[in-house]
């Protein structure tokens, strides 16, 4: 009797025909959530009112930041310079080689600082400086703790659409 006519290796092999499409499927969509496009959910108070305080379900781009692509006034997600565990979300207000003045209390209009943001370095803040831990706390980010660009907003559906690129800080 030969190997190849044993009823394990045809099941084996019809189970493997079967399930290649899938397997082709899930490798697919995994390489495009990690390298292309994302979702994610943005909530908290700092970025208030551009993103809601019980959290909105937005895409990311994953691409702009492995090119270089992120400007200035770009909503992003960032891995927390603060907390590892966590990502943020925040706006762009500087890039590497910009000087950068802001208030070191926001409730006192006196306590302004400016800072050169150091090359490979980007400045974030939240839109709500009020209630923000930004760049202002733990200083300008290295660019590899840039996770993507936020674009588009999915929920809630009253607000659905694109994120401006528009500067708010």
């Amino acid at each position: 009797m030969n190997i190849l006519q044993l009823p394990w290796r045809t099941i084996a092999k019809e189970a493997f025909d079967r399930t290649l499409p899938f397997v082709n499927a899930f490798c697919c969509l995994h390489f495009a959530n990690k390298y292309i496009c994302s979702s994610a959910l943005a909530f908290g108070p700092s970025m208030i009112p551009t993103i809601s305080l019980t959290g909105d379900l937005v895409l990311v781009d994953k691409i702009s930041t492995r090119f270089g692509q992120i400007k200035n006034g770009d909503i992003v997600l960032v891995r927390s310079p603060a907390n590892p565990r966590k990502i943020i979300t925040k706006r762009v207000a500087g890039m590497e080689g910009d000087k950068v003045t802001f208030l070191e209390d926001p409730n006192d209009k006196n306590s302004s600082k400016t800072v050169k943001i150091q090359e490979g370095h980007i400045w974030v803040q939240g839109d709500n400086i009020y209630s923000s831990t930004d760049s202002r706390t733990f200083g300008a980010v290295p660019y590899g703790l840039l996770c993507g660009r936020v674009f588009f907003r999915v929920y809630p559906f009253d607000s659905f659409g694109s994120l401006s690129s528009r500067s708010q800080v």
